[in-house]
């Protein structure tokens, strides 16, 4: 079994607040949303993008540097899965690895009440 390594900073002094990942590089959509994702955080807070690896590597490399959230870009994201689900991401907590669905629009105002 593998030890999780995790940095637990308060979310408000965490030097990085978010990790923004879409699901896979070589999806154009996917990246393309993150990025709007990425420039929407980006004036508010510190924003570390990452495609590289699979999904659950770049969550324990923002956990070893005490990252509080990760912010998912998936097929849901962009709607592949029916419109119900457009334009809403996955938000994950670090400390408890909760993961939530939640729209674009209300994730600055959560994640700013979080780290403030």
């Amino acid at each position: 079994e593998e030890t999780r390594v995790v940095m637990h900073f308060d979310p408000k002094m965490a030097p990085v607040k978010v990790g923004v990942f879409p699901l896979l590089k070589n999806k154009p959509e996917l990246v393309e949303k993150a990025r709007e994702v990425q420039k929407l955080l980006q004036p508010h807070m510190t924003v570390f993008y990452d495609e590289t690896a699979a999904i659950g590597r770049r969550y324990r490399r923002q956990d070893e540097i005490g990252t509080p959230y990760g912010v998912t870009i998936d097929f849901d994201t962009i709607g592949e899965n029916g419109v119900e689900l457009k334009d809403t991401v996955t938000l994950r907590e670090r400390d408890s690895m909760e993961q939530t669905r939640m729209p674009i629009t209300e994730l600055l105002p959560f994640l700013l009440e979080k780290i403030r």
